[in-house]
């Protein structure tokens, strides 16, 4: 940002900035994306956008990092409830968790992870990768004869990324899967690789 925002008029400009550039990016897409459509879509002028953010970039990385953040958030705290569960429930809920968060916005989930260049989206998904994973190898070690993988930072990188993608694919794609089979098919996959 240009310049940050300290007082509550100044505070409430930047969100009217950034709710219209979420607008924006879920209705015309990362290709379409400007400062003069998400002005016209705040109902301001591109001078006083400009205040805030010196250019597109700069209001497009603070609406993906807050989705990154929102989504992060809601699947740490389901795996952090669940850490002294065991077993496929606590998968179960673990994944359901993470469904719900991806299904919160599905329009910019989509453009998230179809539309933007890997290397503005990539660093971003990889530190919520990371996230999940030292949450996920934290579980294991402290329950060892859970597991039937030796390395609990290698087994639990390969489940991560396996969920992920099978989750936002359900989610984007729409498949004739319905929610507990997905569930159900994701359960069974980890608990057949990591789960003794």
């Amino acid at each position: 940002m240009r310049k940050q925002p300290r007082q509550a008029r100044s505070r409430q400009m930047v969100e009217r900035i950034v709710a219209a550039g979420r607008e924006v990016l879920v209705e015309d897409g990362y290709d379409a994306f400007s400062t003069n459509r998400v002005a016209a879509a705040a109902g301001i002028s591109p001078g006083s956008l400009y205040q805030y953010f010196p250019d597109k970039s700069a209001i497009l990385d603070l609406v993906v990092d807050r989705y990154t953040e929102e989504t992060a958030e809601r699947v740490a705290a389901a795996m952090s409830e669940r850490i002294g569960g065991i077993g496929i429930e606590v998968v179960r809920d673990i994944v359901d968790a993470l469904l719900t968060a991806l299904e919160a916005d599905r329009a910019l989930l989509r453009v998230v992870a179809e539309e933007l260049p890997l290397a503005r989206s990539g660093p971003r998904r990889a530190a919520l990768e990371r996230r999940v994973g030292e949450l996920a190898a934290t579980y294991l070690l402290a329950r060892p004869e859970h597991s039937r993988r030796p390395v609990p930072s290698v087994s639990t990188w390969v489940t991560v990324l396996a969920i992920e993608n099978l989750a936002v694919r359900w989610v984007l794609d729409q498949p004739a899967i319905t929610r507990d089979q997905i569930l159900d098919e994701i359960v069974a996959l980890v608990a057949g690789y990591l789960l003794s």
